[in-house]
């Protein structure tokens, strides 16, 4: 007799020597990170902000899909789009960043999305507060967690499932957590949730739940795959460790000059160079970035912009650089106003989440 563990394998960590799998490969070719190149715009165009898709991309028709909300509430309520449009309409600009960005730097490896620095995106998202929505329905006085279910279904280390992520009431009720019908001023791409999504602002991406079809208050803990097995920071398997929330602080160089086709390596001629990138929290607002040239060994203060996209989007820095030819790599670090800072040591768990290691680019200035 056949079950989902035939077609689903348990987590595991890569050997010393062992390189990305076909399996990994599968996934990042379904998956994108961001350019590099495109931190340059304030806010990210659709098609290069970063994608992970846990399962399929949902076959929903916009027309027909309704939004409902049950569970331990005073009252069901049930929404179309129409309806969910005919509300207040607000927007705000969220630095979205994958848990698991950084993961293919870590030794050894968790195998999975095999990710390296650009799972991440700025975007204009668009919608209706799920605030008002929630005090509307009405929450029992011993509410504890809010739900929330996409219309994606999979398996997941032998676990069949529809894709759930859970907050707690508290933070479900923050004024800035949307429902989401429009990225950058329109529609939502199918890959990106269409009709309707979760925003989370300050959250890594697993909160922000794709394709929407309903959202259920608890009085208990939910102890669904995604909260109570996956997204944890754990040392070993049978650590229960703690979950994972908010975005930890990390600035990226948009590399400069122009890149090695395989490698990746840039190459700069002599001169004045403006070197510059992205920072954010999902802690804090972002108060400082430092630049090293040499790998880490120094380290010099960049100037930051003045932000330009709110509370939670990326903030710009820049650092004026003039080097001599030779090589170079170059990294950035950001700290933000709760006190914490990247660090130059990978924090290693066996998800390979919240890995906010200072970013390496390798930069080649030619002799003139």
């Amino acid at each position: 007799m056949t079950t989902v563990d035939d077609a689903s394998r348990p987590s595991r960590i890569a050997g010393p020597d062992e390189g990305i799998s076909a399996e990994e490969l599968q996934l990042a070719a379904r998956n994108h990170g961001i350019p590099l190149e495109a931190l340059r715009y304030d806010v990210t165009p659709a098609g290069l902000h970063y994608l992970l898709v846990h399962y399929d991309i949902p076959d929903v028709t916009p027309a027909a899909h309704t939004l409902t909300v049950d569970g331990a509430v005073e009252r069901r309520l049930a929404l179309d789009l129409a309806a969910l449009r005919e509300r207040p309409r607000v927007s705000h600009r969220v630095t979205l960043e994958c848990a698991g960005n950084g993961r293919a730097l870590l030794h050894p490896r968790p195998v999975s999305q095999p990710w390296l620095v650009e799972a991440v995106g700025n975007a204009e998202w668009t919608g209706t507060p799920l605030a008002p929505l929630l005090r509307e329905a009405g929450l029992a006085p011993d509410a504890v967690d809010v739900v929330f279910t996409g219309a994606d279904h999979g398996v997941e280390r032998g676990v069949e499932q529809d894709y759930q992520r859970a907050l707690p009431v508290a933070d479900a009720l923050r004024e800035e957590v949307l429902l989401a019908y429009e990225m950058n001023g329109a529609p939502l791409l199918p890959q990106h949730g269409s009709p309707l999504r979760l925003i989370v602002p300050g959250w890594y991406g697993m909160a922000h739940v794709k394709w929407l079809r309903n959202i259920r208050v608890l009085t208990e803990p939910f102890e669904g795959y995604q909260n109570a097995v996956a997204y944890r920071l754990r040392r070993d398997a049978d650590d229960p460790g703690v979950p994972v929330t908010r975005i930890e602080p990390r600035a990226l160089v948009r590399p400069p000059g122009f890149p090695d086709f395989m490698s990746r390596t840039r190459v700069l001629r002599p001169g004045l160079c403006t070197v510059d990138g992205r920072a954010w929290s999902g802690h804090a607002p972002v108060t400082a970035v430092e630049v090293t040239t040499d790998g880490g060994v120094t380290w010099a203060p960049a100037r930051l912009d003045e932000p330009t996209g709110g509370a939670w989007a990326w903030r710009r820095w820049h650092y004026e650089w003039t080097p001599e030819p030779g090589r170079y790599v170059l990294g950035a670090r950001a700290t933000d106003a709760s006190g914490r800072t990247q660090p130059v040591e990978a924090p290693w768990n066996r998800g390979g989440f919240a890995n906010n290691l200072v970013q390496r680019v390798e930069v080649v200035v030619l002799a003139e």
